[in-house]
């Protein structure tokens, strides 16, 4: 089976959850390597944007740009640009870039696992040689690939955060551990966590916006909102907007 959970009916919006007064966000859920619908989701926020009230406006990534799809390459220099247009733009580190900088150390074991999770694709992206790659062995792939990445795509990723807290809201890529404050949350649970999270109806201190576990729609719960929507196969790729109590939502493909 694709879809990893089955989507919750959404519980009704509630009024208690508040982004701060003339403020604007929208956060994008995984991308993973699909620029064409990265693309396609920035010119609906932009559009969006355009017909809404002028605020001051944050783009928050939640993580995964990297990895699965075909364009990681395009999806980082993309995500770097974004900050021309809407310089508030702030990357959430998912676990597929946690891995992708580890390979890029050099050494081969980070690098066999980085592809054994979709890396391989993130690999391509920016080798551009495919029969070179094909006979490339993993050791001078780990070689080679930190010559390939440009430095202003590591310093992107690398400088990436770990949570983002707006009013009410905390963004994160994967989840928080439960019962755990968010200033003392670890990395492996912000960037790897699923099930003790998910299956936790506890409030969280905020409400608590991720991406890392697919579902096939906006998966809503009183105490966290899931919008990734496994856009590297099912060509959807979803953000939320939020304004004051107001929350909608914008996909591709929709």
């Amino acid at each position: 089976m694709f879809w990893k959970r089955k989507s919750k009916v959404a519980e009704p919006e509630r009024s208690c959850f508040v982004i701060p007064e003339g403020r604007r966000v929208y956060a994008i859920g995984d991308i993973h390597g699909r620029d064409d619908l990265f693309a396609e989701l920035i010119e609906q926020i932009r559009a969006d944007n355009a017909s809404r009230t002028p605020r001051p406006v944050t783009i928050i990534l939640l993580g995964d740009l990297v990895d699965r799809g075909p364009q990681s390459a395009e999806v980082v220099e993309r995500a770097i640009g974004l900050r021309n247009e809407f310089p508030d733009t702030r990357l959430l580190i998912g676990n597929h870039e946690e891995c992708f900088l580890a390979a890029l150390t050099g050494d081969v074991r980070r690098l066999r696992y980085f592809m054994r999770i979709g890396g391989e694709a993130t690999v391509r992206s920016y080798w551009n040689d495919e029969a070179n790659l094909a006979e490339a062995s993993f050791e001078e792939v780990a070689k080679r690939l930190p010559a390939l990445v440009p430095a202003a795509h590591v310093e992107f990723l690398g400088n990436g955060e770990d949570v983002i807290e707006i009013g009410d809201y905390a963004f994160v890529h994967a989840g928080v551990r439960p019962g755990v404050p968010l200033n003392k949350q670890g990395l492996s649970d912000l960037r790897w966590i699923r099930d003790d999270f998910l299956e936790d109806d506890r409030d969280h201190g905020a409400m608590i916006v991720h991406g890392h576990t697919i579902c096939e729609n906006v998966d809503e719960w009183p105490n966290r909102i899931g919008i990734d929507t496994g856009a590297y196969k099912s060509g959807k790729l979803t953000a939320i907007g939020l304004e004051g109590t107001a929350r909608w939502y914008l996909a591709t493909g929709a």
